[in-house]
């Protein structure tokens, strides 16, 4: 159990030095053809791919067709990708007339959306206004790189945090978000912002909160001194905005049951989820009703509960895992604190979940990097693998990957099969702790609110024997609690494979392919291996042993989810052709050639 004392507030010196880039692609690409290249990875991957309407032309360039609408585009290619994740280059054209014209991104999307309502026969009238948001928000990062100075000289972690400028590249509007332009500027991670708090005092009998263990509020406690008889409830300062004028709110500030203290405290700092906050020391999840991608960003109820449900089941489980596979842990969210004013949308819209700080669990003299800046398509930051590898050749690369494979894989697999949990490593989920040297030391998994337990028997995962305590502990937590923190080993098993194969370690594949074209094959040859290795030890279960012969990989389908206007919680899968066969593994590694785009 984790200790009632904290590091200190002071963000320490990074021990990582980044190194100067060595990449293909330096030169960050326009909102325009970030816009168009994230559409065509999602048609790609979702639509056209699945029904056999793409192929690499002998010019090297991608041809993809619409078959509904009769589009036949191309797009030019950097490198190709044995997952069909492949790199583009340059604008996207149309053939007209036999004669090939250049498509704006919002053409295409006008398109995408053409050719899905003739597939689907369902209208989305808010799809083009969202991928409009998207080429926004992709458009305004990049300006406020510009505008950058580089006088804050933020810290490494916090700069890898702030720099996912074009956020999922396999979301088709991975940057919409609602809220006004100014809003944003002041509180974007992209914009390099830090604000403090705003701050309530609110009397006891009206908070509603739980902790794990002693001391586990005490990140909201230590901010700013209250009276006597009241808490301290710290707001995300443009949820207060939103909330300030709601009128069970203004009726109990009204009454002195609540004390608006104003901005105070330490400042904190975005990270990439946005309504994350980090001041170096304590990372605070707050509720913020704005739509970012695909959803509205609050903590409903049964999650505020869920988080410490979650922190009090999952320790014994951490432990094991801390134990036999040292270079990994978990961040325990071990806290919550909202407002009991007989109000849903208040005690949601001002819930706040305390999770560890990274000094907790992160190794000394380890730098934290977000794994999605490490695995970014450009080197938005000192985090992306072309500076962590430097001029570095291939065989380092290797090591590199190999030590990264070994810290991350294992407990992930182990998580399920041992003990019937579905952690969600997805590239926005895992922090990697580096040496002074780039090299991979520890991961970090983060973010409850997608960590699950199997619920039901399973005859294929081996982890049936952990149904029944995960039964017995379920049945002790209200139904609106423990309901959204189970999956069914079918479901479970197709997060875990997506989560750790097709968003992360195809990414990081990706990243490293583009230093070392020559090495793709090689490093989906280094999966396997481990996947093997994983298999043995968990007595070859058969959903493992089917994932390392290369049966499809389910990728979720996050283009068709959103044209279906469906919640994240309801997305689903679509299968795409594995590289984990050892044949197919040996024949491109015949065939592949550096800068190759067949």
């Amino acid at each position: 159990m984790p200790t009632t004392s904290s590091p200190s507030p002071a963000v320490s010196t990074p021990a990582f030095s980044p190194a100067a880039p060595v990449s293909p692609a330096t030169a960050l690409v326009s909102a325009d053809h970030a816009t168009a290249h994230t559409l065509l990875n999602c048609l790609l991957r979702e639509v056209s791919g699945p029904e056999h309407q793409t192929v690499v032309a002998d010019d090297g360039g991608l041809r993809l067709r619409l078959p509904r609408s009769g589009v036949l585009l191309r797009v030019g290619l950097r490198r190709t990708s044995l997952i069909g994740a492949h790199r583009f280059t340059g604008p996207v054209s149309e053939q007209r007339d036999g004669v090939w014209a250049e498509v704006s991104w919002r053409g295409l999307a006008e398109r995408i959306q053409r050719e899905l309502q003739l597939r689907t026969g369902v209208r989305n009238d808010e799809f083009l206004a969202q991928v409009a948001s998207s080429h926004a928000g992709m458009t305004a990062a990049l300006q406020e790189r510009e505008k950058a100075t580089g006088d804050s000289a933020p810290d490494a972690y916090l700069a890898s945090e702030q720099s996912l400028f074009f956020g999922h590249r396999f979301h088709p509007t991975p940057k919409a978000r609602s809220g006004s332009p100014a809003s944003w500027a002041l509180f974007a991670p992209e914009a390099g912002a830090r604000f403090p708090l705003h701050h309530l005092a609110v009397r006891r009998e009206y908070v509603r909160e739980e902790a794990a263990y002693t001391g586990a509020l005490a990140p909201l406690d230590r901010q700013r001194p209250v009276p006597d008889g009241y808490r301290l409830l710290p707001a995300h300062p443009w949820q207060y905005a939103m909330l300030r004028e709601h009128r069970v709110l203004r009726a109990a500030l009204d009454r002195g049951d609540i004390l608006d203290l104003g901005p105070g405290g330490p400042d904190f700092a975005p990270t990439a989820s946005v309504r994350t906050l980090y001041d170096g020391r304590d990372f605070l999840k707050f509720s913020l009703n704005v739509r970012i991608t695909n959803c509205l960003r609050k903590n409903a109820d049964y999650e505020l509960s869920g988080a410490v449900a979650l922190t009090r089941l999952l320790e014994p489980v951490a432990a094991d895992l801390a134990a036999r596979f040292p270079g990994a842990d978990l961040l325990r969210e071990p806290g919550y604190r909202t407002l009991d004013l007989d109000d849903r949308h208040l005690s949601e819209g001002f819930g706040v979940i305390v999770r560890e700080g990274l000094d907790v669990r992160l190794r000394p003299g380890l730098t934290g990097l977000l794994a999605a800046a490490v695995a970014d398509e450009y080197p938005t930051s000192g985090a992306q693998l072309s500076h962590l590898l430097g001029d570095a050749g291939p065989e380092h690369a290797l090591a590199w990957w190999q030590a990264y494979l070994d810290l991350l894989v294992p407990p992930v697999l182990a998580a399920y099969f041992d003990h019937g949990v579905v952690l969600e490593p997805h590239l926005q989920n895992v922090v990697i702790g580096v040496d002074t040297t780039g090299t991979p030391r520890q991961v970090l998994f983060r973010d409850l609110e997608g960590t699950k337990l199997v619920s039901g028997h399973s005859g294929h995962s081996g982890h049936s024997g952990h149904s029944g305590h995960h039964a017995a502990a379920l049945a002790a937590l209200p139904e609106a609690v423990a309901r959204p923190m189970t999956y069914g080993p079918e479901r479970g098993w197709d997060r875990v494979v997506y989560c750790l194969l097709v968003n992360h370690l195809a990414e990081m594949v990706a990243a490293l392919a583009d230093r070392h074209p020559r090495l793709e094959p090689d490093l989906w040859s280094a999966v396997r291996r481990v996947l093997c290795e994983r298999a043995a030890a968990h007595d070859d279960p058969p959903a493992l042993r089917a994932l390392v012969a290369g049966v499809p990989l389910p990728a979720k389908a996050n283009l068709l989810t959103r044209w279906g206007r469906k919640a994240d919680r309801d997305a689903g899968y679509v299968r795409i052709a594995s590289p984990l066969a050892s044949d197919l593994l040996s024949e491109a590694a015949r065939v592949i050639a550096p800068g190759s785009a067949r």
